[in-house]
């Protein structure tokens, strides 16, 4: 993956390419890791050799998984970066496009890029903070934090 930084100071944004073989999740997650990014944004679009969806049960609280074994557009990847319970967490659905024209979507679970991705990566705001929520076992925006951050 190469990547450079277009906006410096607080929020950054960024710009990546992931290369054919390359693993969506573990490159930008790796990246944001490695920036410190606690809360962001992403987008992006490009091509996958393959991936797994996940369909979100809110009566489980569990994905089920929606495997895609063919090659694909991404005609969209959108997604948050939270802080997470250890590390910051990647959160992202994507609508693939298949050869026929038809569409499969859902949480993007694991991806292989072919022939690349394009990424843009923008960190938030100090005072944008996500929390981990019991109930729906998903991290949120906690705009009481929120609130607090832009009144100081």
């Amino acid at each position: 993956m190469r990547s450079k930084q277009l906006v410096t100071g607080a929020p950054a944004t960024y710009v990546a390419v992931l290369d054919s073989g390359d693993e969506v999740l573990d490159e930008l997650s790796q990246f944001v890791r490695a920036r410190g990014i606690g809360t962001g944004s992403v987008s992006a679009i490009g091509g996958l050799s393959r991936a797994t969806l996940a369909y979100f049960d809110p009566e489980t609280a569990e994905y089920q998984d929606i495997p895609v074994e063919e090659q694909v557009e991404v005609l969209s990847l959108t997604g948050v970066i939270s802080s997470g319970r250890d590390e910051p967490e990647l959160h992202l659905h994507a609508v693939l496009g298949r050869r026929d024209g038809s569409t499969r979507g859902g949480h993007l679970k694991a991806g292989r890029v072919h022939p690349t991705l394009e990424v843009s990566i923008t960190e938030s705001p100090p005072h944008v903070v996500r929390r981990y929520d019991e109930s729906t076992g998903l991290a949120l925006i906690d705009l009481d934090a929120w609130e607090t951050g832009r009144s100081s």
